[in-house]
């Protein structure tokens, strides 16, 4: 691989399930290999004095999102269904990628989770849809198990914390080097900077 990019995403980003479902071809393109870093924004979200996504609180925002969402996801052939509640909780699926990573099927489930939620409008706390994205992405329904134990709870939370010191405020975020990009339409710099194309 000509370079490294590290992917930050949170499972109730809307923008974050336009860069999971395209990240992996693009890197592969232009041999960047890619570390998935899920983690949680409600902590970030509280710094700043909020106790809900900013789509939620800046209505014009939010409807600005949702109509964005439905022309990018058109253009690109996604399916898009607004879940409800908006934002869901990830808590569980963020907890059950970092067991995945452990068997090197963390980016299968990370599609499977992002295609539940906004593909067919599933609720992604409820244990019977991620059993069905863990069967999807070919993973033992054991790891829900897995994904209660200490070790991993206190990973994500190490890994939440490592965003913020990272200087990350919002998903999706990527860093090639010292350098942050965020969103979705930010996809391609980043890897051109992984790739040495761009400084």
């Amino acid at each position: 691989m000509r370079g490294r990019l590290t992917f930050w995403f949170e499972f109730a980003s809307t923008y974050s399930y336009l860069s999971v479902m395209r990240i992996g071809a693009l890197a592969a393109a232009r041999s960047v290999a890619v570390t998935w870093r899920p983690f949680l924004l409600g902590p970030v979200f509280a710094a700043q004095g909020w106790d809900t996504s900013p789509f939620n609180i800046y209505p014009a925002k939010g409807r600005y999102m949702w109509r964005d969402m439905e022309r990018i996801c058109t253009a690109r052939g996604l399916p898009f269904r607004r879940p409800d509640p908006f934002p869901q909780n990830g808590l569980k699926a963020a907890r059950l990628a970092l067991a995945a990573a452990e068997t090197v099927r963390i980016e299968a489930f990370t599609k499977a989770v992002f295609q539940a939620q906004f593909g067919d409008g599933a609720d992604i706390s409820s244990d019977a849809a991620l059993q069905g994205c863990l069967r999807r992405a070919g993973l033992d329904e054991a790891l829900m198990q897995r994904a209660q134990a200490p070790a991993v709870k206190s990973a994500l939370r190490a890994q939440t914390e490592d965003a913020i010191a990272a200087g990350i405020f919002g998903a999706p975020s990527f860093i090639s080097g010292p350098e942050l990009f965020w969103g979705d339409d930010r996809l391609e710099q980043a890897l051109a900077h992984a790739a040495g194309r761009e400084i």
